[in-house]
C-alpha cells in the first residue's frame, strides 16, 4: 500500500516546470521525430536497394503500417483518456502507463533494418512498431495540457520538446552519411548498426520521460463519469456511438480546423520531401547517398532556430511563424527543381549545401509551430464542452495524419514505379529523374502551398488563449454567462466558430 501511495504522488505531483525538465519530457520525440526521420528518408530506399522489394511494394508496407497506426491512433485516444478507471491506470497514470510499456518495446525498432527478408516479414515488422510506437505516443502528446495551463510553461515544454527532436533529425541523418562514408553506401550493414543505436536512444529516453513529468490528478468528475460508465457498461452500441461521436465533434472547432489542415498539409508535405529526397540527390543530381545523408543532417541549425521559434511563438504568434517557414520552404523547393532542370555542375555540392541550409531553417518552423499550438487546442474546446479531451484531440490529429501520409506513400512509390524506375539500378531513365523532381516542387510544394494559405486565417494566439482561459475560470467558479463581454465573446466566436450562447455546455451540439 505504501508503494502505491509513492507511485500516485510520483506520477500525479506537479513540478516545477525547468529547462532540465523539458528536455526530460521532450526526449521522447527521439521516437516521434528521430525514427520518423530516418524511416522518412530512408526506408522506402532501403526495401527498393537492399531488400529484393519494388517501390510499389516497399510503399505498401509503408502505407498499410501507417493505415493500421492511425486507427491505433483513434483506439488510444479514448483508451488514455479513460484508462484511470483501471487499477494500472490509477497506479500507474492513466498517460504514463504507455510510456512505462513502451520503454523496451522501442527494441523492436532494430528488426525493421534486417535486410534479405521476404515481404511479409517487413510487412509484419513496421506494422508491429508503427502500432506500438502510436499506443505511445499519443499518451504523450497529452503531457503539455496534463502538467500546466501556462501558455509560458507549456511553451517552455514543447519548445524543449521541438529542440530535442531538431536534434534527433539532425543525428538521424548524419549518422547515416558517417556510416555510409565508413561502411560504404552500397551495404545494409550501415542501416542494422544506425537501427540498434537508435532503438538503445529510445528506450532510455521514454523512460526517462516517464521518471520526470507527471499528469492531472482524478477529479470527482471523473469519478462520476466512471460511476455512469459503469452503469452503461452493457450497452455497447451506445459507448461505441458516444466514442464515434467524441472524434467527430472535434471537426466541429473552428481553430482544431484550421489546426489539422496546416498541421496535415504541411507534415505530409515534408514528409513527401523526405521520402524522395535521396533519390532526387543520386539519380537525379548524380550525387552519392553520403551527399544526401549530409544535407539532410543539415537538420541541426533547427536546435537555434527552435531558440528563435519559441521566442517568436510567443511575442508574435503562430501564424507569423507559418508564414516564415513555409514561405522559405517554397522559395528553396523551386531552387532544388531549377539545380536538376538547369543541368548545374560546377559547385553543386556548395549550391546544394545552401539551398538545404536555408530549406532545413523552414523545416524547423513547420516542425516547431503545430506542436506549439496543439496544447492549447483543448482549452478551447474545453469552454464548448466543458470537458477536457485532450486524448480524443491527439488521436484524431494523428489518426488523420497518417492516414494521408499512407496515401501520399503509396502515391510516391506507384509514381516512382509508372516512370520506370528500375530497382536496384544505379542510374535511372530520365522519365523517372523528372518525375522524382516534380515530386519534390509539385508534392512537397503544394501541400506547403496549401498549410499557408489556411494558416493566413488562423487566429489562435497567446493572447486570445488567454482570454478563453480567464473565462473558463470565471464560469468554473460561478459566474454567469450573460456577464460575458463583448471582447470574449468575439474571441470566443473567432476560436470555435460558434455563438457565444452555443458554448459552456454539457454536451456539444
Amino acid at each position: 500500500m505504501e508503494r502505491l501511495t509513492m507511485k500516485q504522488n510520483k506520477v500525479y505531483t506537479p513540478r516545477k516546470i525547468t529547462i532540465w525538465r523539458g528536455m526530460g519530457y521532450g526526449i521522447v520525440d527521439f521516437v516521434g521525430g528521430g525514427s520518423m526521420t530516418i524511416i522518412g528518408a530512408w526506408m522506402l530506399f532501403f526495401y527498393t536497394s537492399y531488400c529484393n522489394l519494388t517501390a510499389i511494394e516497399g510503399a505498401s508496407i509503408i502505407g498499410a503500417a501507417r493505415i493500421a497506426d492511425a486507427i491505433c491512433s483513434l483506439l488510444m485516444g479514448s483508451l488514455t483518456d479513460n484508462f484511470y478507471k483501471t487499477r494500472l491506470g490509477q497506479k500507474y497514470g492513466r498517460r504514463h502507463f504507455f510510456l512505462l510499456i513502451g520503454s523496451p518495446l522501442m527494441f523492436l525498432y532494430i528488426t525493421l533494418w534486417i535486410s534479405g527478408m521476404n515481404y511479409w516479414y517487413y510487412f509484419t515488422t513496421y506494422m508491429v512498431f508503427e502500432v506500438i510506437s502510436s499506443a505511445m505516443m499519443i499518451p504523450y502528446e497529452t503531457l503539455p495540457n496534463e502538467m500546466t495551463d501556462d501558455f509560458n510553461a507549456r511553451t517552455k515544454l514543447s519548445s524543449a520538446r521541438m529542440f530535442i527532436s531538431a536534434g534527433s533529425t539532425f543525428l538521424a541523418t548524419f549518422i547515416p552519411g558517417q556510416l555510409f562514408a565508413i561502411l560504404g553506401q552500397h551495404s545494409p550493414i550501415p542501416f542494422l548498426i544506425n537501427g540498434t543505436m537508435f532503438a538503445f536512444i529510445f528506450a532510455i529516453g521514454v523512460f526517462i520521460c516517464y521518471s520526470v513529468t507527471w499528469e492531472k490528478p482524478v477529479t470527482e468528475e471523473m469519478k462520476a463519469e466512471l460511476e455512469k460508465d459503469q452503469a452503461n457498461s452493457g450497452n455497447i452500441y451506445a459507448r461505441l456511438s458516444g466514442l464515434l461521436k467524441d472524434y467527430a465533434s472535434t471537426i466541429r472547432l473552428k481553430s482544431f480546423r484550421q489546426h489539422l489542415l496546416i498541421y496535415l498539409f504541411s507534415f505530409t508535405g515534408k514528409d513527401t520531401f523526405n521520402t524522395v529526397f535521396a533519390y532526387f540527390c543520386i539519380y537525379c543530381l548524380g550525387l552519392s547517398a553520403t551527399v544526401a545523408a549530409n544535407m539532410l543532417s543539415l537538420s541541426l541549425v533547427g536546435l537555434v532556430v527552435t531558440v528563435f521559434a519559441g521566442i517568436g511563438m510567443v511575442k508574435y504568434g503562430p501564424k507569423f511563424l507559418y508564414i516564415t517557414g513555409y514561405g522559405l520552404m517554397l522559395l528553396m523547393l523551386v531552387a532544388y527543381y531549377a539545380l536538376f532542370t538547369l543541368h548545374v555542375k560546377q559547385h553543386v555540392i556548395l549550391i546544394l549545401f545552401f539551398i538545404s541550409l536555408i530549406y532545413q531553417v523552414g523545416r524547423a518552423i513547420l516542425e516547431f509551430t503545430p506542436w506549439n499550438v496543439f496544447p492549447f487546442i483543448p482549452d478551447i474546446d474545453e469552454i464548448v464542452t466543458k470537458r477536457r479531451r485532450t486524448g480524443v484531440y491527439a488521436a484524431v490529429m494523428s489518426f488523420t495524419r497518417k492516414s494521408t501520409v499512407a496515401v501520399a506513400t503509396m502515391a510516391v512509390g506507384f509514381i516512382l514505379d509508372s516512370s520506370g524506375f528500375v530497382k536496384n539500378a544505379t542510374t535511372e531513365p530520365i522519365i523517372a529523374q523528372h518525375a522524382i523532381a516534380l515530386i519534390l516542387l509539385i508534392g512537397t510544394g503544394g501541400l506547403v502551398l496549401l498549410a499557408l494559405i489556411v494558416a493566413l486565417r488562423f487566429k489562435l494566439n497567446k493572447q486570445s488563449h488567454q482570454v478563453v482561459l480567464n473565462e473558463i475560470q470565471r464560469l468554473r467558479s460561478g459566474g454567469s454567462k450573460d456577464d460575458a463581454t463583448s471582447e470574449v465573446k468575439r474571441v470566443v466566436k473567432e476560436l470555435t466558430g460558434l455563438n457565444y450562447n452555443q458554448v459552456w455546455k454539457d454536451e456539444n451540439g
